[in-house]
C-alpha cells in the first residue's frame, strides 16, 4: 500500500504555499476580490505560478515544468482549499494540464508540448471546456463540431454551458467531433480568436466562476485525433477522472479549515457565563466531523498516491495496490459529503455572525456545495465504485 504520510518534500511545498496565501490572499481580500469586475487573483496567481512553479508542478522537466506528480499537487490543492484561494490552479494546471499530457502521449504531441511549455512558465492558461459537472463516467452531452483545415487547423462551432476557468484562460481545449461522425478531436483555441464568446453566468461559488463558451467557426489547432466516445478511456475522461481524484484534496482543506475556525470560536463564544464549546451537544458534533475529516484525509491521499503511481512519467515511494478508478471513486463518494457537512456545520455554529457576508463561512460553504457536484455528483462515483468493486446493485 502507498503512504498516506506526507514526504518533506510535500511539507516545504505547503509552507511555502501557505506562506504566501497568508501573506497576499487573506479572507477581506477575497471577499472584496468577489466584489469585483475580476473574480481571480491575476497577481496571486502569478506568484503561484512563476515563484513557486505551482503552474508547471504536473508537467515533465523537459518542458520546462517540475516533473512533480500528483502528490503534490494535491498538497497545493488542500492549501487553496484551505484558503478558497480564486485562482485557476484546479482547471488549468491539473485539469487542462493532465488533458494536454494525455493527448502528447496519444498523437504526435508537437502542439500539446508548445502549449505545455507556455503554461509551465506561467506565461498562459488553459481551460479543458467541458462543464464543470462533467463526469468521467458519462460522455459529455456538449455539441460542439469541426471542420479540418489546413494542416493542423480545424474550425470549431458550438456551445458548452457551464465551463470554469474560462474567464483568466489564454486557451480553451475543446473536444470536438466531425458531423455525422463519431470521429473526434481535442482542439486548441486561443480565447482572443475571432468567433470565441465567454459568456459569464451566474455561478453559486464566486470564487470559481463558470461561463458559456460559445464557438461561431472559430480557428484552432487539432492537439490530438480519435478521443472517441467512450469517456472511460478518452482524453477528456482521463482529465476528468484526474480532476476529480485531486479534487479531494481541495475538499479536505476546506474542510480542515472549517473544523479549525468553528473549534476556535466556539471555545472564546460564551453563552450563559460559559463557553459554547463546553456544551456536550456542541462537543459531539465536532467529534464526528473531526472522525469524518479524518477518513476524507485517507481517502483524499489514497487517490492522490493512486494517480502519482498511475502516471508512467512520475515516481511514488513504495507501490500502490488500490486501482486508480477505486481509489478515486472513493476519495469523490466520501471527501464531497464531508466538505459540505464540515462547511455546513461551520456557518451553524458560528450563530449569527456565520450568517453574515463579512464573515467567510459563506465563501466555504458555496466552495463545498460546487465542488460537490464537479466532475461527478457522489452518487456518480458510489454507483461507479460498486461496479469496480463488484458490488451488485439493490434490488
Amino acid at each position: 500500500m502507498t503512504t498516506l504520510l506526507y514526504t518533506e518534500v510535500e511539507e516545504e511545498l505547503r509552507a511555502a504555499v501557505r506562506d504566501l496565501l497568508a501573506d497576499t490572499s487573506p479572507h477581506s481580500a477575497v471577499l472584496a476580490r468577489i466584489e469585483s469586475a475580476a473574480p481571480y487573483d491575476g497577481d496571486l496567481w502569478k506568484a503561484l505560478a512563476r515563484d513557486i512553479g505551482a503552474a508547471g508542478l504536473l508537467i515533465p522537466e523537459e518542458l520546462g515544468g517540475a516533473g512533480a506528480s500528483a502528490r503534490e499537487a494535491a498538497v497545493v490543492l488542500e492549501e487553496l482549499g484551505r484558503a478558497v484561494a480564486p485562482v485557476p490552479f484546479l482547471t488549468s494546471a491539473v485539469v487542462a494540464t493532465r488533458a494536454l499530457l494525455a493527448a502528447r502521449t496519444a498523437g504526435p504531441g508537437e502542439v500539446a508540448d508548445e502549449l505545455l511549455r507556455r503554461l509551465a512558465s506561467g506565461e498562459a492558461t488553459a481551460a479543458l471546456a467541458v462543464s464543470f459537472a462533467a463526469s468521467p463516467y458519462r460522455r459529455a452531452s456538449a455539441e460542439v463540431t469541426y471542420e479540418p483545415a489546413d494542416g493542423d487547423a480545424a474550425v470549431v462551432s458550438g456551445r458548452v454551458a457551464g465551463v470554469a476557468g474560462t474567464e483568466i484562460a489564454d486557451v480553451l481545449l475543446v473536444p470536438a467531433r466531425l458531423p455525422g461522425r463519431e470521429e473526434s478531436a481535442l482542439i486548441a483555441i486561443e480565447t482572443g480568436e475571432r468567433g470565441v464568446e465567454i459568456i459569464p453566468v451566474t455561478s453559486l461559488d464566486l470564487t470559481r466562476p463558470v461561463a458559456m463558451v460559445s464557438l461561431g467557426s472559430a480557428r484552432g489547432r487539432i492537439v490530438a485525433r480519435g478521443v472517441g466516445p467512450d469517456a472511460g478511456r478518452s482524453i477528456v475522461g482521463e482529465a476528468l477522472r484526474f480532476g476529480a481524484g485531486l479534487l479531494a484534496s481541495e475538499q479536505l482543506g476546506l474542510a480542515e479549515w472549517c473544523l479549525a475556525a468553528t473549534v476556535a470560536y466556539v471555545k472564546e463564544r460564551r453563552q450563559f457565563a460559559r463557553p459554547v464549546g463546553s456544551f456536550q451537544a456542541v462537543k459531539h458534533r465536532l467529534a464526528d466531523l473531526w472522525l469524518e475529516i479524518g477518513g476524507a484525509r485517507a481517502a483524499a491521499r489514497s487517490a492522490a498516491g493512486a494517480l502519482a503511481a498511475g502516471d508512467p512519467g512520475t515516481a511514488v515511494p513504495v507501490p500502490v495496490a488500490v486501482p486508480v478508478a477505486v481509489a478515486v471513486a472513493v476519495a469523490q463518494a466520501h471527501c464531497a459529503d464531508v466538505a459540505v457537512h464540515a462547511a455546513e456545520e461551520c456557518v451553524q455554529l458560528h450563530g449569527g455572525i456565520g450568517m453574515t457576508w463579512e464573515h467567510p463561512a459563506h465563501l466555504y460553504l458555496k466552495r463545498a456545495k460546487a465542488d460537490q457536484i464537479a466532475f461527478g455528483a457522489p452518487g456518480e462515483h458510489r454507483a461507479a465504485l460498486a461496479d469496480l468493486v463488484d458490488v451488485p446493485a439493490p434490488v
